[in-house]
């Protein structure tokens, strides 16, 4: 217990933490881009001081993975997820996917199956698709995303201290007082992931289409969304996922932005905690 690492079928090593007590109730974390594991530490340390289990990996090119060239995409993050939950033989798995996780969570059901799932659970995720298209005409504009790639060439650095310190976690928005801890920690998690890794990872968050792997969700579903998110608008994010997985239960924070595991983390770990009780 408390983790390791990994290997994945094509020779990738995968950082993971495995928290709490080992025959507790199963939890999985995904993270988001172009974070690690430790972006979800403080629910992760909250469920496993209130019994379950909590495992979460760096995904591949991020944190303390290993940095492949190719494999950068959806597919590959789904079936990475898949080879922490076989080789440690979870079952009965509560599996949550924060943004670019929320992604990778739904694509395992798609690719996986949910033979050992028992909850799923997207917060400020980015499903049914970020893109917009002649079929999505919500999504946000290629050039938004052809923006950020255009930032990570110019200065990453620059780039992901700009991001957290604006519009992730609502610091723009009048009256609000930027946290330098919260900054410093998105900027720390994000330069310790490859560039080549985090560069592709953008294409995978952006132009995946997860609307057929949405309507094979079939266990209880929590979906969290602020209202105020400005890097996966809810409309075309929390509220189109909801319209795919009738069943789902949608939770909307008002004014909330994307960072909501962080700026609401009192709100959000109540929350899971009587969704895993119920």
């Amino acid at each position: 217990m408390g983790g390791g690492y990994l290997t994945t079928p094509d020779g990738v090593s995968l950082f993971y933490k495995d928290w709490g007590p080992k025959n507790g109730p199963v939890v999985t974390f995904s993270h988001g881009w172009p974070l690690n594991s430790d972006s979800w530490e403080n629910q992760a340390f909250f469920l496993a001081s209130n019994g379950f289990r909590v495992v979460a990996h760096d995904r591949r090119g991020h944190g303390r993975s290993s940095q492949p060239w190719d494999g950068n995409d959806m597919d590959h993050y789904a079936d990475d997820l898949a080879t922490v939950i076989d080789t440690l033989n979870l079952r009965d798995v509560s599996m949550f996917g924060f943004s670019t996780g929320g992604g990778e969570v739904a694509r395992y059901v798609g690719r996986h199956g949910t033979g050992r799932v028992a909850r799923l659970g997207l917060i400020s995720a980015v499903p049914p698709l970020m893109l917009k298209t002649s079929d999505n005409p919500g999504g946000l504009p290629i050039s938004v995303f052809d923006g950020i790639r255009a930032g990570m060439v110019a200065n990453r650095a620059k780039l992901f201290r700009d991001i957290p310190a604006g519009p992730f976690y609502g610091f723009n928005r009048p009256g609000v007082t930027p946290d330098e801890g919260m900054i410093q920690s998105w900027w720390a998690q994000g330069m310790q992931g490859g560039f080549k890794n985090t560069y592709d990872s953008i294409k995978a968050f952006s132009e995946t289409d997860f609307r057929a792997d949405l309507k094979k969700f079939d266990r209880p579903t929590l979906i969290v969304h602020g209202s105020d998110d400005q890097i996966v608008p809810i409309d075309a994010a929390g509220r189109a996922s909801k319209q795919l997985v009738p069943h789902a239960d949608l939770k909307v924070y008002d004014g909330a932005p994307h960072g909501l595991t962080d700026t609401h983390k009192a709100q959000l770990n109540r929350d899971l905690l009587t969704f895993l009780r119920g």
